[in-house]
């Protein structure tokens, strides 16, 4: 049967490949087969995470005809704080619904 397996090493960049597995294989098998990882360290490997379709799924998933393999890195930041910044840095007064007042009219309007 053939699955997809896709690996992001770094932002902008997928590299996607097309492998056959049995019936039976599982994500690890999947990974093996499309040698995507042969250029990584161990411990970088071990740090990835495997999903199919965007959920996060254990190593020994069973696989179905057509399931895309993906492999997650780590975030190097908290969504929650990287969006904290950004709107410190553009300011309060002109994001969200703050950002078109029209002139003369009260705060929060």
């Amino acid at each position: 049967m053939a699955v997809t397996v896709c690996f992001s090493a770094a932002q902008r960049s997928c590299v996607e490949r097309v492998v056959q597995v049995p019936l039976g294989s599982t994500i690890a098998d999947a990974v093996r087969a499309s040698g995507l990882l042969a250029d990584l360290s161990d411990a970088a490997v071990d740090a990835l995470q495997p999903g199919i379709w965007g959920r996060k799924l254990p190593a020994d998933q069973l696989l179905r005809a057509g399931d895309r393999v993906e492999l997650y890195r780590a975030l190097k930041v908290d969504p929650k704080v990287a969006r904290r910044e950004r709107f410190i840095r553009q300011g309060a007064g002109t994001t969200g619904l703050f950002s078109k007042r029209r002139a003369g009219a009260k705060s929060g309007y």
